[in-house]
């Protein structure tokens, strides 16, 4: 059978894909059904934050799955696997955040926090930022600062207004007693690795407290050491009513999970929410053992020393080309290179997928690069010359 030929006849076309067909994988690399190695600086995505085929995630998945997969009745029956994931996650919450309920993916856990902030507070508004991305449900979707997400699914559903990111002054303005949530992403991801600066989330969070409001914070592509911390609002003095999860989680397997606090878990009543998975013993299973190795094995530490070593060559290579890199911002292993012009970024990002580089391109002139938590410093480097000689190499 021919792979490519195969989904090309039968996959729905969402996407413009790589005509490449990959089998199998090991760490940050990649081999496709001839044998070609490649180097992955994208991890899926983001979620395969232990690279690939780590055996923490293959025992856990083999082990769980010779017991139980799936619960009889669901979530309305215990569970270990699921008792022993929700104690390792209750172990790095940030803030007064208590209470967890695991979802399918993390526009679906956006989905259910934004339908119980306004449960909760009987108000209907939600304000989220341009450039924001929360998903691609019809909700979510319609809660994304982005109009090319939104538009084309008109009619798209109501009571979601938008302001600048990191202008609080904006927000100040539109906040009013209609409101019941702000979301927010401390970094934008897909939005172009955009960073809140300054005190502008502890002046979001003391604004909600004020109006009556609750903070949503959206930790599905920062959570899990990908910036460095186990979350990126760690060590943040602000209230935080909602905070949701997914991509690292698990690792790849595909599992979300969002947080409340006591205040707001007193207030959810029975029938509020539900789901057929829900915590499955198996997306459990792995979710513990992917925190449980995350926290014993200090990974923030190489997030950050991996970190700093990418953002000095980067920097480097832009004041080498600044008549193509405008710009090179990140935190942790979550680095964005912001090209001068979209063509010359499509250039390098075809030019990176020639020389067995995966990267990702996202708002047409950033080059993401978010590669596996575990990356050394040689495979990072050795990554790292391949995207410097293909810039290099461009006209």
């Amino acid at each position: 059978m021919d792979t490519i030929s195969t989904e090309e006849k039968y996959f729905i076309p969402f996407f413009k894909k790589i005509p490449i067909s990959i089998e199998r994988g090991q760490g940050i690399y990649v081999w496709d059904e001839n044998g070609e190695k490649y180097i992955d600086f994208t991890s899926g995505w983001g979620v395969t934050c232990l690279g690939h085929a780590n055996p923490i995630i293959i025992n856990a998945i083999t082990e769980q799955s010779k017991k139980i997969i799936q619960n009889p009745s669901s979530g309305l029956t215990y569970s270990p696997a699921r008792a022993k994931a929700l104690s390792a996650i209750s172990e790095i919450l940030p803030g007064c955040l208590t209470r967890v309920f695991f979802s399918n993916s993390g526009a679906e856990a956006n989905d259910a926090v934004i339908k119980l902030a306004r449960k909760v507070t009987g108000r209907l508004n939600v304000i989220s930022t341009i450039n924001s991305f929360h998903g691609r449900t019809i909700s979510t979707a319609s809660a994304t600062g982005q109009a090319k997400h939104r538009d084309k699914f008109n009619p798209n559903m109501p009571n979601y207004r938008f302001v600048p990111f990191n202008d609080i002054g904006a927000l100040t303005k539109i906040m009013d007693e209609n409101t019941a949530a702000v979301i927010l992403e401390p970094i934008q991801g897909e939005g172009g690795v955009n960073i809140s600066f300054g005190e502008y989330l502890k002046q979001v969070s003391d604004l909600c407290e004020k109006n009556g409001s609750y903070l949503i914070i959206d930790e599905v592509q920062t959570g899990f050491c990908r910036t460095g911390s186990m979350f990126a609002i760690d060590g943040m003095d602000i209230k935080v009513d909602f905070m949701t999860m997914a991509k690292g989680i698990a690792g790849g397997f595909p599992i979300g999970a969002f947080a409340v606090s006591e205040e707001i878990a007193e207030k959810i009543e029975i029938g509020d929410h539900g789901g057929t998975y829900c915590g499955n013993p198996l997306g459990c299973a792995v979710v513990h053992a992917v925190v449980r190795h995350l926290i014993d094995s200090d990974m923030s530490s190489n997030v950050k020393t991996i970190g700093s070593y990418t953002m000095k060559r980067l920097e480097k290579l832009k004041r080498k080309h600044p008549e193509k890199i405008s710009d090179v911002r990140g935190k942790g292993l979550l680095i964005a290179i912001e090209f001068l012009e979209e063509k010359k970024a499509m250039e390098i990002y075809n030019g990176c997928i020639k020389n067995h580089l995966f990267v990702n391109i996202t708002q047409g002139k950033i080059i993401r690069l978010f590669p596996a938590l575990n990356i050394t410093e040689a495979e990072m480097a050795e990554g790292l010359a391949i995207f410097e000689k293909v810039i290099s190499d461009s006209n």
